[in-house]
């Protein structure tokens, strides 16, 4: 009887998981990016000696893509209201490991509620503003971190995502559309210490688009004393600091600010696009570095869609700092991405950079000479010029 009674119970609560998901809807889905890499002078070793390097793909888990899974959903509320949520994971396809932090869901990890008339009001682990708007009119679009800006100064290719925000987006008037994200420090009795927030804008009509935006990050104090020169960054924000010594030796500035504006227009087969970037690493006393940095960067590229399979680009990205330390980089990057299916397709990209001037080692205590880091992928050249070639296999699901 005790036997019959739990099989009853057991169908019961299968049929009425049944019925719940039927009102609601739920999608895997990802993207597994991985590449065979060479580049020429990469130094792997405590010296920065120079040295070649062969991979397979690289630490960030993908060069136009990062490798991903993740789940989404959506539950329809009535009155034009629906619950969402969106998980996602970010691993390296050649090794199994977890990036960004070895978080489960560091991509992503937010619930809220949506409305086709009111916006979208999302809770959780989040992209920022300029991420969602201004990124996605740059060539990192399209062909990802050997377009990214050297060191990601200017979270160009997505290196920092953000914990505790709050983010509206509304939704779009006659081609306009504006994002904000307030993220809480959680700090008793400081509001502000590791506090993030970020507004942008985007205007899409027909070929043209632009996109504009703000983004402030603040280190948290509790984490930083001013007899060790500052305990690194601890923020809301991951910060932008990929590996590199472009801006490794800034991580115990007081904030992160970011100005990033963006143009593209589409003429045909042809895509052309601009962007510019202020990013400021601020100093205080608790801070290894003395004054404020800033990295100044304009950017250009120019996509041909040859046929319906292949698209090949070009760009060009300038980077000049200033403040506490001067560098100045070039970098200059090509790619081609051919599509085998609407899942899967091929690339081969490449870049050259050239370096100049100084920049702060990486705990930023003394002047050191500046070296080559090829877009967001973290190798310093330990030279003045690095050169990266990749050849990639991308399937998404």
């Amino acid at each position: 009887m005790k036997k019959t009674a739990l099989s009853t119970l057991s169908l019961a609560l299968l049929g009425a998981a049944g019925a719940a998901h039927a009102q609601s809807s739920v999608t895997l889905y990802g993207t597994i990016d991985t590449s065979l890499t060479y580049v020429h002078n990469a130094a792997t070793n405590a010296q920065h000696q120079s040295q070649n390097l062969w991979s397979l793909g690289n630490t960030s888990g993908g060069d136009l893509s990062g490798t991903r899974w993740g789940l989404k959903g959506a539950e329809d509320l009535g009155g034009g209201l629906k619950a969402i949520f969106q998980l996602e994971n970010g691993f390296n396809p050649s090794t199994g490991q977890l990036n960004q932090g070895g978080r489960e869901f560091g991509r992503q990890a937010f619930v809220g509620i949506a409305s086709d008339k009111f916006g979208t009001l999302t809770l959780g682990r989040q992209y920022d503003p300029l991420v969602d708007m201004v990124q996605a009119i740059t060539n990192d679009n399209y062909f990802g971190s050997p377009f990214a800006t050297v060191g990601d100064v200017d979270n160009y290719d997505n290196s920092s995502r953000t914990n505790n925000a709050i983010k509206y987006v509304s939704p779009s008037y006659a081609g306009l559309q504006v994002e904000g994200m307030y993220a809480l420090g959680g700090k008793a009795g400081q509001t502000g210490s590791g506090q993030t927030w970020s507004l942008a804008a985007a205007y899409n009509n027909g070929p043209l688009s632009v996109a504009a935006g703000y983004f402030v990050a603040d280190n948290n104090d509790g984490a930083r004393t001013a007899t060790t020169g500052g305990g690194g960054w601890s923020s809301t924000s991951d910060g932008t600091f990929d590996g590199s010594l472009v801006n490794l030796g800034y991580q115990t500035a007081k904030s992160i600010n970011i100005a990033r504006v963006a143009a593209q227009y589409v003429a045909g087969p042809f895509t052309v696009g601009a962007a510019y970037s202020n990013s400021q690493y601020k100093n205080d006393g608790f801070s290894a570095f003395s004054s404020t940095e800033k990295y100044n960067t304009g950017q250009g590229f120019l996509n041909y869609q040859a046929n319906t399979a292949l698209l090949l680009g070009l760009g060009y990205s300038y980077t000049k700092s200033s403040g506490n330390t001067g560098a100045t980089y070039h970098q200059v990057s090509l790619g081609a991405d051919y599509s085998l299916s609407k899942r899967t397709d091929v690339y081969l990209v490449g870049a050259y950079q050239h370096a100049s001037g100084d920049t702060l080692n990486a705990l930023g205590t003394q002047t050191v000479s500046a070296v080559a880091s090829i877009g967001s992928y973290g190798y310093d050249g330990g030279r003045n010029t690095q050169e990266l070639f990749a050849l990639g296999l991308r399937h998404k699901f």
